[in-house]
C-alpha cells in the first residue's frame, strides 16, 4: 500500500554560492549556520527554480530543507510556490559540522589529514565525520519513508541541502560503497541532481555524480543506480 504513494520525484538541490563559498575566512567570525548566499548564489538559485518548475509542471510537492540560513533562502528563491510556514526545515539535513568558528590554519591542516584517512571516516576535531552524517541522513529517510504512506503524499518531493549531505543521502539511499562515495564530487552551488520513480517501484537518478577518481569502478549495483 506504501508504495502506491511514493512521489513521482525526489529532487535534492544543493544551496546556491555561500559567503563561505566565496571566502573561507568568514568562518573566523561568523557561524556556519548563518552564512547567507551572495548575489551570484540567489542568482544561481533563481536559474535552478526556471529549471525545476518547467520539470514539476504545477504537479504537487512538499519541500524539505536545511535550516541554515542559505538553505532557506535557496529553498525559498527557487520560486515554488510555497511559504514560509510550507517549508520543512530539518535539522539532520544541515551541513557536516567541522567545527564551530574556525582557524583556517587548522582546517588546512586537518583537510590534508582527512585526504590521508578517509573523507567518510575522518572526524574533524570539534566536528563530525562523513559517517555521522550518514547516520543522521539515515534516520530522516526513515522519516521519509513513513510520509510516503499518506494518502495525501505529494507528486515530488524536494530537498533543499549541502553537497555532501545530497551525496550521503544517495550513498544511503543506493546502498554505495564507501569507496565509490569517496570518488565523486558534490554538485555545484544551485544545481540538482533527480531520483525518478521508475516502472518497478525503484528509484533512478537521472544522471551520475561526477566521479573525480576514475580509478574506482562502480560495481553493477552502484551502475544500477542510473542505468
Amino acid at each position: 500500500m506504501g508504495a502506491r504513494y511514493r512521489p513521482k520525484r525526489i529532487i535534492l538541490v544543493r544551496h546556491g554560492e555561500s559567503q563561505g563559498n566565496a571566502d573561507d575566512t568568514i568562518y573566523e567570525t561568523v557561524p556556519d549556520h548563518a552564512l547567507h548566499l551572495t548575489e551570484r548564489g540567489r542568482e544561481q538559485v533563481r536559474a535552478a527554480g526556471v529549471r525545476l518548475r518547467e520539470l514539476i509542471d504545477g504537479e504537487s510537492l512538499r519541500v524539505w530543507a536545511s535550516p541554515y540560513v542559505r538553505t532557506r533562502q535557496s529553498a525559498m528563491l527557487l520560486g515554488l510556490g510555497i511559504t514560509d510556514d510550507d517549508l520543512r526545515l530539518e535539522p539532520r539535513l544541515r551541513e557536516q559540522d567541522w567545527a564551530n568558528f574556525q582557524d583556517p590554519a587548522q582546517i588546512k591542516m586537518e583537510k590534508r589529514i582527512r585526504n590521508e584517512y578517509g573523507h567518510f571516516w575522518y572526524r574533524f576535531t570539534n566536528g563530525e565525520s562523513g559517517s555521522d552524517v550518514y547516520d543522521r541522513v539515515s534516520t530522516f529517510l526513515e522519516s521519509l519513508h513513513r510520509n510516503f504512506a499518506e494518502p495525501e503524499m505529494s507528486e515530488n518531493v524536494v530537498i533543499v541541502t549541502h553537497g555532501l549531505t545530497m551525496r550521503l543521502f544517495c550513498m544511503r539511499w543506493f546502498h554505495w560503497s564507501v569507496e565509490y562515495f569517496e570518488s565523486i564530487s558534490n554538485p555545484d552551488n544551485g544545481e540538482f541532481i533527480v531520483l525518478g520513480l521508475q516502472e518497478d517501484d525503484r528509484y533512478k537518478l537521472n544522471a551520475p555524480f561526477e566521479q573525480w577518481n576514475p580509478d574506482v569502478v562502480p560495481t553493477p549495483r552502484e551502475r544500477s543506480s542510473w542505468h
